[in-house]
């Protein structure tokens, strides 16, 4: 037998060693110290992001530019009124390419010709470029 195997003799069939003090430890708490760890911390979170699909942008040819152009028109004549519409704009994505078509609806404040965008009664803006759709509720 090799000399490593031999060193060991003395201790080898020795019982194990039990604590007067301590009770001993489960099986299942003994299993959780060698339960595998999150070593790639994020990891999971950016394979889920690389997943996420999202929306190429679609660009207007000249006849719905046209429609929109009417409908914005429309909506300028009766600013007076707050009118009421649902616009359907894209949205790019803050980490990745493309995006995602959203409906923003409620009542326009103006359409800001400098900045070349509607602004609803809440503040949020709507750059003209970036709408697909309007849907302007019936003015009463």
């Amino acid at each position: 037998m090799s000399e490593a195997a031999n060193k060991y003799d003395d201790i080898i069939n020795l019982p194990r060693h039990v604590s007067p003090t301590r009770t001993p430890m489960t099986n299942y708490d003994r299993a959780a110290q060698f339960a595998p760890f999150a070593a790639l911390t994020g990891y999971g979170d950016e394979i889920d992001e690389t997943a996420r699909l999202t929306d190429n942008e679609i660009y207007l040819d000249e006849d719905k530019k046209a429609e929109l152009d009417g409908k914005l028109r429309e909506i300028r004549e009766n600013i007076g009124e707050l009118p009421e519409a649902i616009i359907t704009c894209f949205i790019p994505d803050e980490y990745k390419q493309g995006g995602a078509y959203v409906d923003i609806s409620g009542k326009i404040k103006k359409i800001d010709e400098n900045e070349s965008a509607v602004i609803f009664t809440n503040g949020e803006k709507i750059p003209v470029n970036r709408i697909y759709d309007i849907k302007i509720k019936s003015v009463d």
